[in-house]
């Protein structure tokens, strides 16, 4: 997995590789990237307390406009408990106004609510069925990275920042990046457009480019982390209803000692340290075809002082016909990274959708593709025009 972060001129731009590298910049101790910033719960046991009252959910949902940050602990606390109450549509409504319409919080509440009205169904199988599951989706995963076909798609990117740690992203740019992948050399990127402005040709997807990039979201993380070496431990904790699909939550973690996640901080356009983090998180696995359906995890065990002091993705895989079969890829992706630098902590966020999936042909260059070699976007792949990204200014000299 690479991340990445790059500063560039008199602003903060991270810069994050998905594959098995991560850059950024930060001076803070590892233990926000296992604990705070995790994009989701810290592993827990369910049903602690009596369920969530409609009372004590609308009173906690009314806070997050101020807290956004509190999000996350919204959703734990829901999944933890459960729920007493049914979903409405009005209670729809007030969610989509007071969360700024949050998918994650949405579901989170859903699947409360298929756990109260059928507690049987959403209880976990015995521990030996988790296992075999566990064991098939390992096969299927590696035998499928085996058979990928060479493929283009895609990348819409929206890229946003956030200052300290309070969630609160305004989006700097948006990226269009058309991607290859051959089996015999993997993952190349192209820049076609920053801002619905083509790509000049000085301009190319790296660390030059400033700001957060990821690589890697397709073949590679999946494959990592079922791969003998990674030596992941998964334990199943939970089950969950995911796009239609009944799925097993398998909590894993991938120790240092056994990890290729690479954090690294760039400035410049080239990377200046970088330093081994293991990694931790969670996994969905559709119980009917022994594929991962969601993929998350938080970078842990980062050297105390590095730059980055967090690092995080989700991804979202789904069913895509490339030469009239299908094939489990990635539809969506979430990447956030937190540092600090000359004692500005800074968040960013890349969004990203993946579109337009289709065969690769052996005598095609990536260099030789453009907007026109894909399907024209749908609405919702078009991002809003992105705020004018802020200049921060340097930090005061300290006195002697």
């Amino acid at each position: 997995m690479n991340y990445s972060k790059l500063l560039q001129f008199s602003r903060i731009f991270p810069a994050i590789i998905f594959s098995l590298v991560v850059f950024a910049s930060a001076l803070c101790s590892p233990t926000n990237a296992q604990t705070d910033n995790s994009p989701f719960p810290q592993p827990t046991e369910l049903q602690q307390g009596a369920p969530l009252t409609n009372q004590e959910f609308v009173k906690l949902l009314y806070q997050l406009p101020a807290h956004p940050e509190q999000r996350n602990q919204l959703e734990d606390l829901v999944r933890k408990r459960g729920i007493a109450f049914p979903i409405t549509p009005g209670l729809r409504s007030l969610i989509a106004t007071k969360s700024g319409n949050d998918a994650s919080l949405i579901h989170t509440l859903e699947e409360a609510d298929r756990r109260r009205t059928n507690p049987t169904e959403a209880k976990l199988p015995p521990l030996a069925e988790a296992e075999e599951l566990l064991e098939r989706t390992r096969k299927a995963t590696l035998g499928a990275a085996e058979t990928m076909p060479d493929y283009l798609v895609k990348q819409n990117i929206i890229r946003s920042h956030a200052y300290g740690q309070s969630k609160n992203w305004s989006a700097y740019d948006r990226l269009s990046i058309a991607v290859s992948y051959r089996q015999t050399a993997g993952e190349d990127y192209k820049l076609l457009t920053v801002n619905g402005i083509p790509a000049n040709e000085n301009q190319s997807y790296g660390m030059k480019l400033g700001g957060t990039i990821s690589t890697g979201e397709y073949v590679t993380a999946l494959t990592e982390l079922f791969k003998p070496e990674s030596r992941a431990q998964f334990t199943p904790i939970d089950t969950d209803t995911l796009r239609g699909h009944k799925t097993i939550i398998y909590e894993y973690e991938v120790k240092k000692e056994n990890s290729r996640q690479t954090l690294g901080w760039g400035e410049g356009g080239s990377i200046r340290a970088q330093t081994i983090s293991g990694y931790r998180g969670r996994i969905w696995v559709d119980r009917e075809t022994n594929r991962v359906l969601r993929l998350e995890d938080i970078s842990t065990e980062i050297d105390p002082g590095f730059p980055i002091t967090a690092a995080s993705k989700v991804i979202d895989y789904d069913w895509v016909a490339i030469n009239d079969q299908q094939h489990l890829l990635p539809s969506h992706a979430t990447v956030e990274l937190t540092d600090t630098y000359r004692g500005q902590t800074e968040q960013t966020r890349n969004e990203i959708l993946f579109r337009g999936y289709r065969k690769f042909g052996a005598e095609v260059k990536i260099i030789d593709i453009d907007e026109k070699d894909f399907p024209a976007d749908k609405p919702e792949d078009e991002p809003k025009k992105p705020d004018t990204p802020p200049t921060l200014k340097p930090a005061p000299p300290k006195k002697p």
